[in-house]
């Protein structure tokens, strides 16, 4: 499992209410996983945890899963927080508070994107069965919404018609240290699926022969992208967390492509004093600012070209890169968490 932003949230909840009972759809996690995430606890699951092949293609339940949630009655609870990015915020609660990754993208702004690769009769499919998951999702809201970043506001304004308080996701900033030698190379790390957009940053690089591209992740794309990079592109696929940090901590700058609900990686370079080279749509506006980085204007190899060229026109200072990167620390993540929960509760 890819610890992404969603896990790292999850984490810092976990650990500031060390009591609560954990609910999820499904949990096919390792013992080390749970013990980094849930602190080696097991959650409560629903019944698609025992479906057939659900460990490895729990998606393909996607129409069961407002069910799924749904059998959860916490309403016994004070207060139940959800993490959700897709069904969570449909719980069964008397009182809830949802921090929001981003209403559904596959079901209300991105299902060209994450379904470009099925079939067409698998598509049609997907769509019907998301007609009626719009339905469902706008009929079950929290009593309270925190967004994960302003464009994830904007959607819970546009979507569910309700304000939100915006709290950013939480960036280990012990782990991500401050390195101010830089190296050559510029360094881009994500899962290799279609919407992230790494293949067209290899595009990009390979009309560059004098510039050095490091990509490391894996997804389904990593072949594909692994054919088509230049000599001057290396394609490292899966590296373990430790080398990660330290790729992002030597390179000259980090990439991204991709149209982000917040991109809490971009952050995390920040942390280690990289500046940022980022598609300026999403949460990248959040987070990348004219001290910190270079943000460009569409997702087209061109553009990532121009946007490399004015880095280098550029000049950025690692330390001060590094100061952007407190306001997302993780300790001040679970400060306001914990001050909006005291507020709720006594409000209600």
């Amino acid at each position: 499992m890819t610890e992404g932003g969603a896990e790292k949230v999850l984490k810092e909840l976990v650990e500031l209410f060390p009591q609560a009972d954990i609910y999820t759809i499904v949990d096919f996690l390792n013992e080390v996983q749970r013990l980094k995430i849930l602190r080696g606890k097991r959650s409560h699951t629903s019944f698609i945890q025992h479906l057939p092949f659900a460990r490895n293609h729990f998606r393909y339940y996607l129409p069961l899963m407002p069910r799924a949630i749904r059998s959860f009655d916490l309403s016994h609870y004070d207060l139940v927080i959800s993490s959700s990015w897709a069904f969570a915020k449909g719980v069964k609660a008397r009182r809830h508070l949802c921090y929001c990754h981003t209403p559904i993208r596959y079901a209300w702004d991105l299902f060209d994107e994450y379904t470009a690769h099925l079939p067409p009769i698998k598509r049609e499919l997907v769509r019907w069965s998301l007609k009626h998951i719009r339905s469902w999702d706008k009929s079950h809201l929290p009593d309270l919404f925190i967004a994960n970043s302003t464009e994830v506001a904007n959607r819970i304004k546009r979507i569910y018609q309700q304000d939100s308080t915006i709290v950013h996701p939480p960036v280990d900033l012990e782990r991500f240290q401050l390195r101010e030698d830089k190296e050559g190379y510029y360094f881009t790390l994500s899962r290799l699926v279609p919407y992230k957009k790494t293949r067209l940053l290899v595009e990009a690089f390979n009309q560059m022969p004098q510039r050095h591209l490091v990509v490391a992740g894996e997804g389904e794309e990593l072949e594909a992208i692994r054919a088509i990079a230049g000599p001057n592109v290396e394609v490292l696929g899966y590296v373990e967390d430790c080398k990660a940090v330290e790729l992002m901590q030597r390179a000259r700058a980090f990439l991204y492509a991709g149209y982000e609900d917040f991109g809490i990686v971009m952050a995390e370079a920040l942390a280690c004093g990289t500046p940022v080279i980022a598609y300026g749509r999403g949460g990248a506006l959040d987070i990348v600012d004219r001290e910190s980085g270079i943000l460009f204007a569409r997702q087209d190899p061109r553009d990532v070209m121009e946007a490399i060229e004015r880095f280098e026109q550029s000049q950025f200072e690692p330390r001060r890169i590094r100061q952007r990167a407190l306001c997302f620390d993780r300790h001040l993540f679970r400060q306001k968490i914990a001050r909006i929960v005291d507020a709720f509760l006594q409000a209600h």
